[in-house]
């Protein structure tokens, strides 16, 4: 090798290190395409502002499988997980629990060992999570809450998709809801539930409205999905996880498939609360987390019930990814799970 060629050679290892270097040391980056899509690498230690179980259920998550596509394990999985967790349920927060049915509807009676003068009127009604196409919440749910806010809960099964797409569960919350108003007062009623269970809490509310029937009194969608026609930004930004998991770019102006909403139009304002007439709903307790996957969702949704003049109220957690609530070890769960039971203590029976 000549000089020359030497002398070039030791400049470009000397700026490829440099480089290197450079990128361990700040590996942040962002660059855009020209139609605004973000290319992002970010450096996101583990955060302070939680508490220590966080911390360490945070590092935990990161070395967790990635959900299964096969519906059969995807459901075997979360059945085994859902008895694990409704057992600790019933140990942290004891209740009487009546294995029953409503309108033709399976149901659980979760009732408070000890119930106050002033609740025996009052009844909540649960819709669990699960994606619609599983159970993952229904005791994990309605357990700590009824314990909590010393109130009746009915835990609905409501129907799954595929095999019974929408608008099988929102007739199925319906059915349940007719059925209580032969006991109760409307005002006496909320509704809530996490995930699919918020979601389908949303469309039910909007169903009642349209059919003109009387509306609870309270409504609680804790991580809800009110617009299935297209992705929202921190679905493009977080798995179910949060940042643990990997994440397919969706095309942001169309809907995504989905096994419960089928062939309906994604904008049906039922499947879809974000377009519906949301004017008079129920006061409405809106909760999330800043790694939700839903987070922008539950957001815009709060907006929306704001715009039209409802009494609603966002809170949203540090750091923490989908459903945390869930998880009973973290201090951030017994705080959700209070603030949950207080709304419906301040805004039921009024």
């Amino acid at each position: 090798m000549n000089r020359l060629a030497h002398s070039f050679a030791v400049i470009f290892s000397s700026l490829l290190l440099s480089l290197v270097l450079r990128a361990q040391i700040n590996p942040d980056s962002s660059t855009f395409d020209a139609d605004g899509t973000a290319h992002i690498t970010r450096m996101v230690p583990i955060p302070s502002t939680v508490s220590p179980e966080a911390q360490a259920w945070l590092k935990e998550i990161e070395h967790q499988a990635p959900q299964p596509g096969d519906l059969a394990e995807i459901r075997a999985r979360t059945d085994a997980w859902r008895k694990t967790n409704s057992a600790e349920a019933r140990r942290l927060y004891p209740v009487d629990l009546q294995e029953t049915s409503i309108a033709g509807v399976r149901t659980d009676i979760i009732t408070p060992l000890f119930t106050p003068q002033k609740n025996k009127d009052l009844v909540l009604i649960n819709f669990h999570g699960g994606g619609f196409i599983s159970d993952s919440g229904s005791l994990i749910e309605g357990v700590p809450i009824a314990h909590l806010a010393k109130m009746k809960v009915v835990s609905v099964y409501y129907r799954l998709a595929p095999e019974n797409p929408f608008p099988a569960a929102v007739d199925d919350g319906v059915a349940v809801y007719r059925e209580l108003l032969k006991t109760y007062q409307p005002n006496n009623v909320g509704i809530f539930g996490t995930s699919a269970g918020a979601t389908l809490t949303g469309e039910v509310a909007v169903k009642i409205k349209q059919l003109r029937l009387p509306l609870p009194g309270a409504l609680g969608m804790f991580s809800t999905h009110p617009d299935f026609s297209r992705p929202t930004d921190s679905q493009q930004l977080f798995a179910l996880n949060g940042l643990a998991g990997n994440i397919a770019p969706r095309d942001p102006n169309r809907p995504v498939e989905d096994r419960y909403a089928g062939k309906t139009d994604p904008k049906d304002p039922v499947l879809s609360p974000l377009f519906a007439d949301l004017q008079g709903m129920p006061a409405t307790l809106l909760v999330t987390s800043t790694r939700d996957l839903l987070l922008s969702d539950t957001s815009m949704f709060h907006l929306a019930l704001l715009r039209a003049g409802v009494n609603a109220q966002l809170v949203v957690f540090e750091a923490l990814p989908h459903a945390f609530w869930y998880h009973f070890g973290l201090p951030e769960t017994k705080d959700a799970l209070q603030l949950m039971a207080g709304f419906f203590e301040r805004n039921l029976g009024r």
